[in-house]
């Protein structure tokens, strides 16, 4: 399989997870039957602004064959639609972008200064994972130029990278790789620079297989805060335990509730790399249609220069 075609596998994981998991969102007494007895909605599933972001990534490794800041910037200005849930910053941000303002004059003065730690990296980041898949070092070194368009923040380019490793490893995984959960995640945190994700992802290693998901919610969080550090964590955590199995990988993370269109977006597109043919068809069917020209693909050629 071509990289493009990994990260493309990825992308189907991440936006089948995105949009089925912003249907558990309201009032309890809307979706809680339904959460308890795994069931999923009627209808059209719409996805969010996890999927168009990551569509933006997906462009850039077709088109570019990686990660090119100004580049991605510009469309990531020209997907925003205010209508795909973007947080509030977010919005300020793309906003501008799509006015013409560089990045560089935006983003690190964003949040007071300090830049966004916002969860956004992470989201969006899988199918750069899978692409770089067979290099660690350059799924590190592009997952940090992912972040820097939009979030300044060290936390944030954590984040990013924590999960496009993941995602990295989950594919080595579909391939016959034999590795622990315990181990995956210790390969993550070698490759994570020093920050609260770090810790975190460190303190997940108490939790193995007789624990639950939700017992790594309630010690790391699960996206509560919108925030990387609160939300990478625990879906690192719940995608290694579950790599085998799409389906259970969804309902595990969406019942601890949270973040949960981001959660169970990076936790699908991380584990569908491994557990190939795990998405259901009719969960497939149901989200919405993604771009077709993003399907418009032909393999003859590695893209990569």
């Amino acid at each position: 399989m071509q990289p493009i075609e990994r990260a493309l596998l990825s992308l189907q994981g991440l936006s089948v997870g995105d949009a089925l998991g912003e249907r558990f969102f309201g009032e309890a007494s809307s979706f809680l039957p339904a959460l308890l007895e795994r069931r999923v909605p009627e209808g059209t599933w719409s996805y969010t602004d996890d999927t168009e972001m990551a569509l933006s990534i997906v462009e850039s490794l077709l088109e570019d064959g990686g990660i090119e800041a100004d580049a991605l910037a510009q469309r990531f200005a020209a997907r925003y639609n205010h209508r795909r849930g973007y947080g509030g910053g977010a919005h300020i941000l793309l906003a501008q972008l799509k006015e013409g303002r560089p990045w560089q004059e935006v983003t690190p003065f964003m949040f007071g200064g300090q830049g966004s730690f916002g969860n956004g990296t992470a989201m969006r980041i899988p199918p750069l994972g899978a692409y770089f898949a067979e290099d660690l070092q350059a799924v590190c070194e592009h997952a940090r130029r992912s972040a820097l368009p939009t979030h300044a923040h060290p936390e944030a380019t954590a984040g990013a990278i924590a999960t496009a490793v993941m995602a990295a490893l989950a594919w080595r995984v579909g391939e016959g790789e034999t590795a622990a959960p315990q181990d995956l995640l210790e390969e993550v945190i070698r490759h994570t620079p020093e920050s609260l994700v770090k810790e975190r992802l460190q303190e997940t290693l108490a939790f193995q297989h007789a624990h639950q998901s939700s017992d790594v919610a309630k010690a790391v969080g699960a996206g509560e805060r919108v925030s990387c550090q609160d939300t990478v964590p625990f879906c690192l955590w719940n995608a290694a335990y579950h790599l085998e199995n799409y389906e259970e990988a969804f309902w595990t993370t969406v019942s601890c509730l949270g973040d949960r269109d981001t959660t169970c977006a990076i936790v699908g597109g991380i584990v569908v790399l491994a557990d190939r043919s795990g998405i259901p068809a009719l969960w497939q069917q149901r989200r919405e249609p993604l771009p077709p020209d993003i399907f418009d693909i032909k393999y003859a050629a590695d893209p990569r220069p």
